[in-house]
């Protein structure tokens, strides 16, 4: 643990998910695999001009079509799910199917696409922090991603979780590092923005939108997946035990 910047009175915690509390980077190898898979098997099954059986569905061929639906409508950047349910639409639309054929094919892949994501187990290390630091401070999660903390069993030990992306009142939570999450969670757990202790992994994402929302910061650089720091956290972990360490003594 090294500490570069001074803390101040906590009053809250919130936390990344992805490569925070778990590894993300072999749980999204697996799915695309999975993904490509499920692609192949549904597509030869069709019979369809555009379609050619050594065709590969992979990531490759999605990202054009990912492309195409962000520069139509910037915000869907910040929206996961929407943008994906868009790419597997334009990108069946694009080996000819319907219109109608199109969007419930993508439908159904973006299902099978959530019903994968949050198919894994959090290490009961983390979940056994989770528990200790929920009892004294309120938690909450701020993500750019889709996990769904209810099937991940940690969903209880959360006061509010924040995904970016559309809510269902309308309003776009935008990804980190805006303020967006950060501006509200403070403001529903009626606190400072500088009592709030963000821990992430991303040193744009996570630590440069933390601080940039007046909020205090952890970088958690064990995984080695997040880009790298441009401005100095208020600490360092070398892994999430330590947070036990500094705040539970």
């Amino acid at each position: 643990m090294k500490f570069y910047r001074r803390l101040s009175a906590i009053k809250a915690i919130s936390f990344d998910l992805d490569d925070t509390l778990y590894s993300n980077k072999p749980i999204m190898l697996a799915i695309e695999k999975k993904m490509l898979a499920y692609f192949t098997d549904v597509l030869n099954s069709k019979q369809h001009a555009f379609i050619k059986a050594d065709s590969s569905y992979n990531s490759r061929y999605w990202s054009p079509f990912r492309q195409h639906a962000i520069n139509a409508q910037p915000d869907l950047a910040h929206d996961v799910v929407q943008v994906r349910l868009i790419t597997y639409r334009l990108g069946f639309s694009a080996l000819g199917f319907s219109d109608n054929i199109a969007q419930q094919m993508a439908q159904a892949a973006l299902d099978y696409f959530i019903s994968l994501r949050s198919d894994f187990v959090v290490p009961t290390t983390s979940k056994q922090l989770l528990a200790a630091l929920s009892k004294k401070y309120p938690l909450i999660a701020i993500s750019n991603g889709n996990v769904d903390t209810r099937a991940l069993g940690i969903s209880q030990y959360f006061q509010h979780v924040y995904h970016a992306g559309w809510q269902a009142n309308g309003q776009l939570l935008k990804q980190k590092p805006a303020n967006d999450m950060f501006v509200l969670a403070c403001q529903e757990l009626a606190i400072k923005p500088q009592q709030l202790l963000h821990v992430g992994d991303c040193g744009r994402a996570d630590i440069q939108g933390a601080l940039n929302a007046g909020c205090q910061t952890a970088w958690l650089s064990c995984y080695d997946v997040g880009k790298p720091i441009s401005v100095l956290p208020h600490l360092e972990l070398d892994s999430l035990s330590q947070l036990e360490q500094l705040l539970l003594v």
